[in-house]
Order: C-alpha cells, then structure tokens, then sequence
C-alpha cells in the first residue's frame, strides 16, 4: 500500500500556508498526505540577530532533524532561508514555480521620509546595506520574527517603515494598501520560491514530490543560490541575486551584488548568457566579483560579525 506522506514544516501561518499548498498539489495528484508542525530555534530566539545565532539554516534545522530521524518525510522552506548545502542524505526534491520576487517597503501611510532622517526597520544584512547605499542618512533597526509579529512591531513602534518579501505577505493576506515595491532592491537569492526537500534514499516520496518542479525556477534559483554559494555568503553576507529567463531570445539575465554591512561599497553584476550556458553563471559571475575587490570586502564583512557576535 502506498504510504502517507508526511510534510514537516515550521508552525508560523506563512510556512503553514506553503505546507498546505504543497499538501493539495500532492493530494490533487492522489497521494495520501498528512502535516507535521514542529518549531524551529529561528522561530524560538527572537532576541538575537539572525547572524548572531551562527546557524546557517535556523529555520531549516530542526526540520532537517526530523526528517533524518524519521518522524517527516519531506520539508517545506522558503528557498531564500536554505543553506546553499544540504545535509548528508537530504535532496532537493522539487522547487514550485516561483512568486513575486520583489522587496517592498510597508510604511504608515505617508512616504515623506524617504527625503528626510527615518528609522527603516529590517531583519536581513542584505535589505540594511542596500537600504543604506541608497538612503544613507537613514537608521537601520533590527526586526525579527515572522511575519505576523513584524508586521505588529512595525505598528507598535515608531519606525517609518519595515522591509518585507512581497511573496510572504501576498501569500497569507497579509500586504497592506501602504507599500512601495522597492524594484531597485535586488532580492535575496531564491526569494518567492518554495523548496521541498526529502531523503534521498526515499525512492517513492522523491518520486511524488518531483512531480511539482517548475524547471524555469529550478535553473534561476540554481545561478542565484550558486552566485551565493560561490561568495562564501551563508545566510549572513548583503548578497543579492536574481536569475530571469528571457523567452524571446532564450537567454537568463542576471543580476547580482555583494554590499559592506553599511551600505558604503558596492560590487554589481548584471549579465545575459544564452540559456546553454546556465550551469556555471552563478559562478562565474561571482568569481568577477570576488577578483575585483570582493574577497577582500567577504574579509571584512566576516570580521565584523565575528565581532558583533
């Protein structure tokens, strides 16, 4: 008899919702499936700076655990919070088509400050540097938790504004009538996709699960999640990235970037290959950045952490 399906997820309302909506597409193909929500040290510390907690992949952990130890079968992530190597044992089974990939600022109804001093708050190394490239006599606050209790933390304090991923607020309801879409932003590596994950040695759940690809988002979020992989970032470097595919010409546009912590120095790329050349793009890209002056600011940046932490 064919087995039931155990999806693991975090329990905060967004990655319930990305569980659910990986749970229909596999009941919608006749699979047996059940839910599983465990909390994740990401979910629990709330205190502390991400980069603090010297984990890469907090939110994917404790999930990785469970599926190692048997009690999941495959895990669902936003693709932007998995480390760029998976554990021993563990694949990536399926990445769903991808979502709005923009940043977008949520504010309180006025956008006045923008020319003006303001406090901007945001949980990510790579929202602060760039916020401050292009603002830089704003001040930059940390901001943790999901989604739900930032949005009440904008609402609570006297911020101006927060930065958010479009893709999570879009998905549970959650984006307000008072945003600007910050298409300058260049988003996280993987942002607005979806990664399911299993054990490698489980022959019928990757089977199931593979059925969910989307191969556009599939080789974008590979030139990104490598550009990343390639600049030693983790989680806790200002990286940006984002792969398109051109249907016209067949080609992938790519755009990515390496920031100091205050915004200060900035390395850009942006590039288009003929879609034949996808594999290594991620790599070479970021190869151009790191031997003209990245490797030296990947240094610094690693030594202020370190500091920091």
């Amino acid at each position: 008899m064919a087995k039931t399906i155990r999806i693991g997820t975090r329990d905060s309302e967004l990655a319930l919702w990305q569980a659910h909506t990986v749970q229909k597409k596999l009941n919608d193909l006749g699979y047996s499936t059940e839910i599983v929500a465990v909390k994740s040290q990401g979910d629990i510390i709330l205190d502390k700076p991400l980069y603090e907690l010297g984990i890469t992949g907090i939110f994917t952990k404790t999930l990785d655990i469970a599926m190692i130890n048997g009690q999941v079968d495959i895990a669902v992530h936003s693709m932007k919070d998995v480390p760029t190597a998976l554990p021993t044992g563990i694949v990536q089974a399926a990445v769903l088509e991808r979502a709005n990939v923009l940043d977008i600022l949520v504010h309180k109804g006025t956008t006045d400050f923008l020319n003006e001093k303001a406090t901007i708050a945001t949980g990510s190394l790579r929202r602060q540097a760039q916020w401050l490239n292009k603002y830089p006599n704003h001040k930059v606050v940390d901001l943790r938790g999901n989604v739900n209790t930032r949005m009440q933390k904008l609402q609570d304090n006297d911020w101006s504004g927060a930065v958010f991923a479009a893709a999570g607020l879009e998905r549970i309801n959650l984006k307000p009538d008072t945003f600007i879409n910050l298409d300058w932003m260049i988003p996280a590596p993987a942002q607005g996709a979806m990664v399911v994950v299993a054990m490698g040695n489980d022959d019928f759940t990757v089977d199931a699960v593979s059925q969910l690809n989307d191969i556009e988002t599939e080789i974008c979020t590979y030139i990104e999640r490598q550009f990343l992989r390639t600049l030693e970032g983790g989680c806790t470097a200002p990286i940006g990235a984002l792969a398109k595919y051109n249907p016209h010409d067949d080609t992938i546009e790519f755009h990515g970037c390496l920031l100091s912590l205050d915004g200060q120095q900035k390395f850009e790329i942006i590039k288009a290959v003929d879609i034949s050349e996808w594999k290594k793009l991620g790599f070479f890209t970021a190869k151009e950045i790191l031997d003209n002056g990245g490797s030296k600011l990947m240094e610094e940046i690693k030594k202020q952490l370190k500091s920091k932490g």
